[in-house]
């Protein structure tokens, strides 16, 4: 008899039911994992919303995952049954220009868990031999709590964040947008060696959820002057780095302003396709001599630092996940996505 799980399924927008499918098979150069927490992103909200091109439906959704391995396929290496993995889930080629220089997240070929491959959104995910082949699957200490260890790819891709935009210890560092992506990148700017970090936001809601992680300075653009306060705090100089999480165009229009001369500003949340265009002012880019970087997803080495981190324990990954549903419960999910109620919610399969 065919063995069954449960799993959410895309077939177009608004329509991502929960259903009954078979059990994916494990081959000869792949691992079948248990998955037993897969938390719900951005990407995953505006796919449900308005579609996502790259998605072929029906397709199994989820790409923030963590299990135990189940089965390992006859030619599997290097992996036991039982042993907590994470991926980085965006699988590169290993074979393009791109990949040859070790940039596997800018891979001329990216074929990711959840939109190329069947996700986590279900009791059980086959890790295909690519991703074996190209280090993509990254072990987790077994003392790590499966919810924790959901955040793994969403942080490594702040790790990447902070390695682009050069963040040094005794930096100050402002982050825009105090949504999940937002906050996560403060923390790791901390990880980093940042010493003071300053988080903006418009909404007073998500301002007042970033109460527990202990920022340096928090801020209401739409109540004070944004560049004012960060020249304030940092002796009239500028923040060293500015992340900008929000996606909107006026904030990241507004970052040259806030960092100092060859300061760094990131610009980690995208634009939506066809409204991306931004009027910048070219002169204190210019005449500051500033580097505008931009981060998009993370590599195998970027999850294998976020696991370390998670591990160590000093990301406090419990204020991080403030919710935890059944995988029935997606569209509660969405909901508190959209309210602004919470940071991560990670679905239980």
């Amino acid at each position: 008899m065919t063995r069954t799980m449960r799993a959410i399924v895309y077939h177009a927008p608004l329509r991502l039911p929960l259903e009954t499918v078979p059990v994916p098979p494990c081959g000869d150069d792949e691992l079948r994992v248990r998955v037993d927490a897969c938390a719900v992103c951005g990407t995953d909200l505006k796919t449900y919303l308005h579609g996502n091109p790259r998605i072929k439906p029906p397709k199994i959704m989820g790409h923030e995952f963590t299990g135990l391995v189940e089965t390992v396929g006859g030619r599997a290496k290097g992996f036991a049954v039982g042993e907590r993995v994470v991926m980085a889930t965006s699988v590169s080629c290993g074979k393009c220009y791109y990949c040859r220089r070790g940039w596997k997240n800018l891979c001329a070929d990216l074929a990711p868990m959840g939109f190329t491959y069947p996700g986590g959104m279900a009791e059980f995910v086959t890790i295909p031999a690519r991703a074996l082949e190209g280090g993509h699957v990254v072990k987790v200490p077994a003392g790590v709590k499966a919810e924790a260890a959901a955040l793994a790819e969403p942080l490594s891709c702040t790790v990447n964040a902070c390695e682009n935009a050069g963040v040094a210890k005794g930096d100050t560092v402002v982050v825009i947008g105090a949504g999940p992506m937002g906050i996560m990148n403060a923390c790791m700017a901390r990880e980093f060696g940042a010493t003071k970090i300053l988080m903006a936001e418009v909404n007073d809601t998500r301002l007042r959820m970033c109460e527990p992680f202990a920022f340096d300075r928090l801020i209401n653009p739409a109540k004070e002057d944004l560049v004012a306060v960060v020249k304030n705090e940092t002796g009239g100089i500028g923040a060293d780095v500015a992340i900008v999480a929000a996606p909107a165009a006026a904030p990241q229009e507004q970052a040259p302003l806030l960092v100092r001369k060859r300061g760094c500003v990131c610009l980690f949340a995208s634009l939506p396709a066809g409204q991306s265009a931004l009027a910048v002012d070219s002169r204190p880019i210019h005449y500051g001599e500033l580097r505008i970087v931009g981060t998009s997803d993370s590599t195998p080495n970027h999850v294998r630092r976020a696991v370390d981190l998670i591990a160590a324990g000093s990301l406090a990954a419990d204020r991080l996940v403030t919710h935890v549903l059944d995988l029935a419960e997606l569209p509660r999910a969405y909901e508190l996505m959209q309210s602004g109620e919470s940071l991560r919610v990670v679905l239980k399969p």
